[in-house]
């Protein structure tokens, strides 16, 4: 994911975590703050001790994240800084959980679309 989709600074961070809405399942958090006029989204990634208490655990949590968000790309909605927050219950995932855990919460958080049932 090129620099220009992520949210790195800890002022940019921190402004997205206290005024954006949240949403959440088992296995992650979003924070979800507008910004009208914006190119494309940008996305923060925090994967904290409770994943595991070793860089490889958190950092293989991390590629799934981004693997994952790199799939949807071009459903996200684009006008939007998110932050995804991993939370315990996804420490044990696979490539295929994490991003179908991904997608629903993305879902819930109305930043990829819901398909209609007929």
């Amino acid at each position: 994911m090129r620099k220009s989709y992520r949210v790195k600074k800890e002022k940019e961070f921190q402004l997205v975590f206290e005024t954006g809405r949240s949403v959440a399942n088992r296995s992650f958090v979003i924070y979800r703050l507008d910004k009208p006029g914006q190119a494309h989204f940008r996305v923060g990634i925090s994967v904290g001790k409770k994943i595991g208490h070793t860089a490889v655990s958190r950092n293989r949590m991390k590629r799934y994240i981004r693997q994952s968000l790199h799939e949807l790309d071009g459903e996200l909605k684009q006008d939007v800084d998110f932050l995804v927050i991993a939370r315990k219950n996804a420490k044990n995932l696979t490539m295929a959980e994490t991003k179908s855990n991904l997608i629903h919460v993305l879902k819930l958080s109305e930043l990829l679309p819901v398909e209609q049932e007929d």
